[in-house]
């Protein structure tokens, strides 16, 4: 069928909807309607880009991180160490003094990595960082 004979569905030809549209408007405002249509973008598609540039998944990480870490490591060592982020493989956790990031740097560092690395896989922990802060 030529472009403008197309039905809408009810038998009426496009052009003749699209005449009584511009008349009843005051003017034929199909090119602004379907440039408005070209740019829209469904919820479902503009979604996971603005998830990615808030960051979302890497917060989720992080908490649940934060939720095993609180889980797996003895309490009294959690009392003065915490996590506070993760980057390219790298779980930085800060500890509230010196004596107690000797104590973990010294003893406990590869225990903590080894069960880390056994609930989120060695390719999400590869390496710690302790530092006071």
């Amino acid at each position: 069928m030529p472009t403008g004979f197309r039905s809408n569905g009810n038998g009426v030809p496009a052009f003749a909807r699209r005449r009584v549209l511009a008349q009843w408007r005051g003017g034929d405002f199909t090119e602004q309607e379907q440039a408005r249509a070209d740019r829209a973008r469904s919820a479902g598609n503009v979604l996971p880009s603005l998830l990615d540039k808030m960051g979302l998944e890497q917060r989720r990480s992080e908490a649940e991180i934060v939720r095993v870490w609180n889980h797996l490591i003895d309490p009294a060592l959690t009392a003065h160490a915490q996590p506070s982020g993760l980057r390219k493989g790298t779980l930085f956790v800060n500890v509230d003094s010196s004596v107690w990031l000797d104590e973990i740097v010294r003893y406990r560092r590869k225990e903590i990595l080894q069960r880390l690395q056994h609930s989120f896989g060695t390719g999400q922990i590869q390496r710690i960082s302790f530092r006071v802060g």
